[in-house]
């Protein structure tokens, strides 16, 4: 064989391996009328989408972040931008206040999003005590929302405007409940039952309700977690929508590296076509959102490519369409704060201000609390893989006795890297911190620090970054430090990244903080935060 023809061959060889593993870009949007899944590596969790006109909107979870449940726009299921979002504050409990007890872990989960008759519809119930449901209306979501109603607590569920005007939700295990058509409560001597049982497979995890209408049949997609299986899609069909259903699988596929891919919806396009708007979970960065195609089969959705597996590739199902940053640089030049960012439960209002030292976000302490989980006005950003990097700068005159100000990666488990004003002297300090709550509120019940590195600081201003690394088997954060934003020293050592089943039910973010330990009042001044991904 000649040199020549192997060389060939091998090439070839190479395309064909290449094309079989997850092509890994700095955005979804390849630039070449295709994208690549995930489509969002990010934190996106329980996503509901909906089509009005030449538009997608989909609302995703974010729980106990304010301001919550981000409304997002796309013309090409791929690029989405947060336009708006249902609501600034939570205030049934003072929890959300970081009062009594906190809300991680609870909040906003898993809201259902419709639009009928002109008007688009959002519903949630939060997981947390009153547990009573909100209904948000607006006739356009770019120009924000109104609370319409309070239902009573369905978990998990999905709002239905059926054909002859009569309103309905789905929750839980299969439970439909008939609502009054103007959404104000629950449709007395309305429909109310159990729409089918549990076989004898799905004994383990069943949850996570969409529901739609599809030549007359009614179709509810579900999470299925059998016991000793891996996570899927599942599908309840009936004729009529009090039953009876019959269930199918509609998606059993890993993808990327990671065991499985289920929760979400499926969509259509203005052609006719339908697609899967599905999430996987993906460890420290949190839940990623898949887009595939969905192919109607013996009027069954079925999800995935030829082969029933999430693509690698696939072409957009619009063309034209530019890529929107998720997670955004920000200078702090304008008087409102951008819609990309979130802060950690309820902000104290008062205590940050983007207009007393214009180009700068300052953040004031307000209490007196002894660890970032109690800290109020920590403004977070997602993080996003395969790996990203942010760097902040702070300005730190303004701080006190006690006052501990820093970035961090934000979780259950956190990585901070922060500046400690003790008796007028700043050091530099590197944590590892995981925190415990109690059951019943939430509370703060202990938080275990192991101290990975300390030196002094004598400077003034100073220069945090976050190196995060997403790809399988990593979730890796690095910490390092400058004062010039030129030369850099690492601090610490590795900080594991994980996804927080336990106590936040979140991914990664991170997370700008300022909190008083001795007494009030202090401040630090934030310059900028850059903000790239690297891979």
């Amino acid at each position: 064989m000649c040199m020549k023809t192997f060389c060939l061959i091998q090439i070839i060889i190479l395309t064909c391996c290449l094309q079989l593993l997850p092509v890994q870009t700095k955005a979804a949007d390849n630039g070449d009328g295709t994208f690549s899944n995930p489509v969002i590596w990010a934190d996106v969790p329980d996503p509901d989408v909906i089509r009005v006109g030449d538009c997608f909107y989909m609302v995703s979870t974010t729980m106990h972040l304010m301001p919550g449940a981000p409304i997002m726009r796309s013309k090409d299921l791929v690029n989405w931008e947060i336009v708006s979002y249902l609501f600034d504050r939570l205030t049934d409990t003072s929890n959300y206040d970081l009062i009594g007890g906190t809300a991680y872990g609870r909040g906003q989960w898993a809201t259902s999003l419709r639009y009928h008759d002109g008007r688009f519809y959002a519903y949630f119930s939060p997981n947390d005590k009153p547990f009573k449901g909100y209904v948000y209306t607006t006739d356009d979501p770019a120009h924000g929302w109104k609370l319409l109603s309070r239902l009573p607590h369905f978990h998990d569920a999905s709002l239905f405007f059926d054909d002859d005007g009569r309103v309905y939700v789905f929750y839980g295990t299969g439970q439909l409940r008939e609502l009054e058509p103007d959404l104000s409560g629950v449709k007395q001597g309305g429909v109310d039952m159990k729409v089918f049982e549990r076989d004898a497979e799905e004994n383990g995890l069943l949850e996570g309700s969409r529901v739609i209408k599809h030549d007359g049949k009614y179709y509810l997609l579900m999470i299925s977690w059998p016991n000793g299986g891996k996570r899927r899609q599942v599908c309840y069909r009936a004729d009529k929508i009090t039953g009876p259903y019959e269930k199918k699988v509609i998606l059993e596929s890993d993808f990327g590296g990671f065991p499985y891919v289920g929760q979400g919806t499926i969509v259509d396009d203005k052609a006719g076509n339908w697609y899967g708007v599905i999430f996987q979970d993906r460890n420290g960065v949190g839940r990623v959102l898949t887009l595939m195609p969905c192919r109607w089969t013996e009027d069954w959705p079925i999800l995935g490519d030829a082969d029933g597996r999430v693509p690698a590739v696939m072409r957009k199902p619009v063309q034209g369409c530019q890529p929107v940053p998720l997670v955004v640089s920000d200078g702090f030049e304008d008087a409102v704060m951008k819609k990309n960012w979130q802060w950690n439960h309820n902000p104290v209002d008062s205590a940050w201000s983007l207009t007393e030292r214009p180009g700068y976000l300052r953040l004031k302490t307000s209490r007196v609390v002894d660890n970032i989980f109690l800290a109020p006005n920590t403004l977070t950003q997602r993080m996003e893989g395969p790996r990203c990097e942010a760097t902040v700068a702070l300005d730190l005159t303004g701080m006190r006795d006690g006052d501990v100000a820093g970035f961090s990666a934000f979780n259950g488990d956190a990585g901070l890297l922060s500046v400690i004003d003790r008796a007028g002297k700043k050091w530099l300090v590197m944590t590892s911190e995981s925190v415990r709550l109690s059951d019943k509120d939430k509370a703060v019940t202990a938080v275990e620090v192991d101290t990975l590195f300390s030196a002094p600081l004598d400077a003034d201003r100073v220069y945090l970054k976050i190196e995060a690394d997403f790809r399988p088997g990593q979730d890796i954060a690095r910490f390092y430090y400058s004062k010039d934003n030129s030369s850099w020293q690492r601090a610490g050592s590795d900080f594991k990244m994980i996804f927080d089943y336990r106590r936040l039910f979140m991914g990664t973010k991170f997370a700008i903080y300022n909190y008083a330990t001795k007494s009030s009042g202090g401040y630090v001044d934030v310059d900028l935060f850059d903000y790239k991904r690297t891979d």
